[in-house]
């Protein structure tokens, strides 16, 4: 389980960008956090990641404390971040240099079939299309096999056509292994398809104004009225942390569970 205890962080300018968060995110759950601008959506994926340490509380994952950059934690970002002197296929071995180099190529080799891009390992960075890049990114954060796999927007920079088929694909790989899933996103749609939970933060300083349980099974139906529902719901919380009033008790949940 993936624990974040109170976390806080003030930046050294003396803004604060956390306070008290709690979130418990178990095995296999995909969260995604959505929230407006300034609500430190960003932050508190960096604090579980390892990668910006919090001013105040704890990350921990079963029962470890995580205080910097985790094996067992991957994280892909908005941009692909691919490495331009490195072929795609070297881009996704290079978390894997401490292994011999059979099985690092032949792990490399299964990650790039998972993401259909097995013809294109000996290419450049440079010659992929946005979608491609963003395939690569997911392999490489997977072929370490972490059990907790943070996204900070990963499809937010691609077209609607591109970002539903990558979304659908993410599934896809999940349910192989189903590993924890934490998503930053701005698109509440995109929250529904692929997540168990809805976490909604406020800003000034970033809280969880609560939480949404997604209840369709998978995969999700994006025009039923069950989904359109929960699509309201979300943006009922949602318009709750812009007009600083308390949401409806009904939308209400225990999120730090």
């Amino acid at each position: 389980m993936l624990v974040l205890d109170r976390i806080g962080k003030t930046y050294p300018n003396g803004v604060r960008a956390l306070d008290g968060v709690t979130l418990r995110v178990g095995q296999g759950e995909i969260v995604a956090i959505v929230g407006g601008s300034g609500c430190g959506k960003s932050t508190l994926l960096r604090a579980a990641s390892g990668l910006d340490a919090p001013t105040d509380g704890t990350v921990t994952l079963d029962a470890s404390e995580i205080r910097e950059p985790h094996e067992k934690i991957g994280i892909i970002f908005q941009e692909p971040r691919l490495l331009p002197w490195l072929t795609v296929a070297g881009n996704v071995g290079f978390g894997l240099a401490q292994l011999p180099k059979p099985e690092r190529q032949q792990r490399v080799a299964a990650a790039l079939d998972r993401v259909a891009l097995s013809d294109k390992a000996a290419v450049w960075p440079r010659e992929l299309s946005g979608g491609q890049a963003q395939r690569v990114a997911i392999a490489r954060a997977l072929v370490t096999r972490p059990s907790v796999l943070l996204l900070d927007e990963p499809f937010s920079a691609l077209d609607a056509f591109t970002r539903v088929e990558l979304q659908d694909h993410l599934l896809d790989l999940w349910a192989e292994s189903r590993p924890t899933l934490v998503l930053v996103t701005h698109d509440i749609e995109e929250a529904l398809v692929l997540a168990d939970r809805v976490v909604v933060m406020r800003p000034h300083p970033g809280r969880i104004a609560g939480s949404i349980d997604v209840i369709s099974s998978r995969p999700r139906d994006r025009i039923s009225a069950v989904f359109e529902e929960q699509k309201r719901r979300v943006l009922n919380l949602l318009d709750s942390t812009l007009l600083r009033r308390r949401p409806s008790p009904a939308l209400e949940a225990d999120y730090s569970i």
